[in-house]
């Protein structure tokens, strides 16, 4: 689910767009479940998406990148400047 890279870490993700209301919601299939008011339209979960990881890691929102699967549920997400451990003690395992 996290994955360590030279600059920071890739987190795989699995988005449910049009939720109640957002935020982290656990883990499904080996991907961090996150889910989202915004619809997937626009590029506005995606936005919501990078805004809540963001908040949650306690990064700048610039740090947050999709690195794949941009209009798919399951997407790879780049954080740049945090170590694997620091991801994994701010997300739910």
């Amino acid at each position: 689910m996290i994955v360590a890279t030279p600059d920071g870490v890739v987190i795989d993700v699995r988005v449910v767009p049009r939720a109640g209301r957002s935020g982290i919601a656990g883990t499904r299939n080996g991907a961090l479940l996150v889910r989202l008011n915004a619809p997937p339209l626009d590029g506005a979960a995606n936005a919501e998406l990078v805004e809540v990881l963001a908040g949650v890691l306690g990064v700048p929102r610039r740090d947050v990148t999709i690195a794949s699967g941009a209009t798919s549920k399951q997407k790879r997400v780049r954080v740049v400047g945090i170590t694997a451990d620091h991801a994994a003690s701010r997300l739910p395992h």
